[in-house]
C-alpha cells in the first residue's frame, strides 16, 4: 500500500477545478485528488473522466448509504469510471457493504479500493451522544464500524487521524486508514472537530491524508501540496 496525500477538489464547477489543477507544474508528480458530492453533482461523470485523463488518481467521495440492492447497482455504475477509490457509510451495515463490493467488482475481477466512512470528522462526542443517540465513546464506535467493514471484505475506512492507530492495531496493518481533518500546524481547524497535522498523522499510522482548504485556498497551492508531501511522506513532491 502506497501512502499518499489526497487533495479534496471542493469546487462547484468544472472550470474552477481544471484551473486549480493547471496550477501544478508539468513534470512534477500528479496529485491524488478527491472528487466529492459538490463537484460530482455539478459536473457528473464527465468531470471525473476528464481529471482521470489528466493522469490523476481519484478518490470518488460520494458516501453511498441506501438499501443493499440500490448501493450494489450504483457501485456497478461507478466501477466504470476507472477511479481508484470509492466509499460508503459503514452505518449501512454489513449486508449493504458486501453488496457494494459485489457491485463494484468488474467481470475481470478488478475494482477500485472500497472504504467505509465511520464517523465524520465534523462529529464530536457531544453530537454523537446527544444527536445521534450513540452512548458508546467515539473511539469504540469508530472501531466497531471498522471491524464490520473489515469483516465485510472492504479495504479500509475513513476515520479521523485520532482513531487511525487504534484501527490499525485492531484490524491489522494492511487495513487502510484514510484520514480527513488534516491541517498544517498552526492552521485554523474550520468546521473540523478532530484534527491533526500531517506530521502527527504520519506518526499515528495514517495511510492517506485528505487535505482541502489548506491546499486549495493557499496562495501557492503547488507549494502547499509539496509541504504536505514533505511533512507526511518525507519526500519532495
Amino acid at each position: 500500500m502506497a501512502n499518499d496525500v489526497i487533495i479534496a477538489l471542493d469546487f462547484p464547477t468544472r472550470e474552477e477545478t481544471l484551473t486549480f489543477l493547471d496550477r501544478f507544474p508539468d513534470g512534477e508528480r500528479k496529485p491524488f485528488v478527491k472528487t466529492g458530492m459538490e463537484l460530482f453533482y455539478a459536473g457528473g461523470p464527465s468531470i471525473v473522466r476528464e481529471i482521470k485523463a489528466r493522469g490523476h488518481k481519484i478518490f470518488l467521495d460520494l458516501k453511498l448509504h441506501d438499501i443493499p440492492n440500490t448501493v450494489k447497482r450504483a457501485m456497478s455504475v461507478l466501477s466504470g469510471l476507472d477511479v481508484d477509490m470509492v466509499n460508503l457509510h459503514a452505518a449501512g451495515g454489513s449486508v449493504m457493504m458486501k453488496a457494494a463490493l459485489e457491485g463494484l467488482t468488474r467481470p475481470d475481477g478488478s475494482r477500485p479500493m472500497l472504504i467505509a466512512v465511520t464517523q465524520l470528522t465534523s462529529t464530536d462526542s457531544a453530537m454523537l451522544k446527544n444527536e445521534l443517540l450513540i452512548d458508546t465513546p467515539m473511539a469504540e464506535t469508530v472501531l466497531s464500524y471498522a471491524r464490520t467493514a473489515a469483516a465485510s471484505g472492504l479495504d479500509g475506512v475513513v476515520c479521523s487521524p485520532l482513531e487511525a492507530a487504534l484501527v490499525k492495531e485492531r484490524c491489522g496493518e494492511a487495513f487502510c486508514t484514510v484520514t480527513p481533518g488534516i491541517r498544517f500546524a498552526g492552521s485554523a481547524a474550520g468546521d473540523q472537530k478532530r484534527v491533526m497535522s500531517p506530521e502527527q498523522a504520519a506518526k499515528n499510522g495514517c495511510d492517506y491524508i485528505v487535505m482541502g482548504r489548506p491546499i486549495t485556498q493557499a496562495l501557492d497551492p503547488a507549494e502547499a501540496y509539496r509541504r504536505a508531501c514533505r511533512d507526511f511522506l518525507g519526500l519532495q513532491a
